[in-house]
């Protein structure tokens, strides 16, 4: 059941979403009796919009996400290198018979540059289907097929199918790999998704080492200042949107260790 209300409640949410949602609320009541409220949210929703599309805003919410988490220090060898999913296509590579990424490529190539430095080290990815329907093919199926085409050796492998959200990612892994203690396992996921599964792990008892990768602010005073492209901007706010509603929701439900979990 959380699930599904916050798979559903979180997009509607989520910003630009729900800028959009409201525009066209304001567009609706252009045709009833309250059309001059109609004008006042459309044209506000409007240049709400513009704002948000342009100016350096989304990197105020997603900088101290990224920042949350420096790179660690891998002077000591991990036992193992957790991936967590939200980097593929699982319908596109389906269709196309091709391992489809997309934004967040990096959670799954960086692991394997990892793997090499560490011939020793457990390569885990974490990832079922995040969808409201079941789908034909999991995140574990492209990830497989990514890992296979660099060469990933199959006896290097292992892989939990059956997580729906980062949650069940994390303890789904836990029961996957039995982490000993003294055992140092490496947490990959997107810089600003990383704040949020560290919480989780936490939560449920799973130490592990932040390593986080697909950094979409270069964290540098430029950040801050000038216009962007929309489409970058847009989707740089999503994403730091979907992570703040993430920290608070799984906060309140009890299923983080803290509010906004840091080093």
């Amino acid at each position: 059941m959380f699930f599904l209300i916050a798979k559903t409640l979180g997009v509607m949410a989520e910003a630009p979403q729900i800028f959009i949602e409201l525009l066209i609320v304001g567009v609706v009541l252009l045709w009833t009796r309250w059309a001059r409220v109609g004008r006042i949210v459309t044209t506000v929703m409007a240049l709400v919009v513009l704002v948000f599309a342009i100016t350096p805003i989304s990197a105020f919410l997603a900088r101290p996400l990224e920042d949350r988490f420096p790179q660690p220090d891998l002077g000591v060898a991990p036992t193992g290198i957790i991936v967590l999913g939200g980097a593929m296509d699982e319908g596109v590579t389906r269709a196309r018979n091709m391992p489809a990424l997309n934004n967040a490529a990096e959670r799954l190539t960086e692991p394997v540059a990892l793997m090499r430095h560490f011939p020793n080290a457990r390569l885990v990815f974490s990832g079922g289907s995040g969808r409201l329907t079941p789908a034909a093919w999991t995140e574990s199926d492209v990830a497989r097929m990514f890992w296979r085409s660099l060469g990933v050796p199959d006896e290097r492998m292992s892989f939990e199918s059956k997580s729906r959200d980062t949650w069940e990612n994390a303890v789904f892994t836990k029961e996957l790999v039995q982490p000993k203690a003294g055992e140092r396992w490496l947490l990959v996921t997107s810089a600003m998704h990383m704040p949020r599964s560290v919480g989780i792990f936490r939560k449920i008892g799973f130490d592990v080492i932040p390593y986080p990768v697909d950094y979409q602010t270069g964290g540098v005073p430029g950040d801050f200042v000038g216009l962007r492209k929309p489409m970058d901007a847009t989707y740089i706010l999503q994403s730091a949107t979907h992570e703040w509603i993430g920290l608070v929701s799984y906060w309140l439900s009890g299923k983080s260790a803290s509010l906004l979990p840091g080093p």
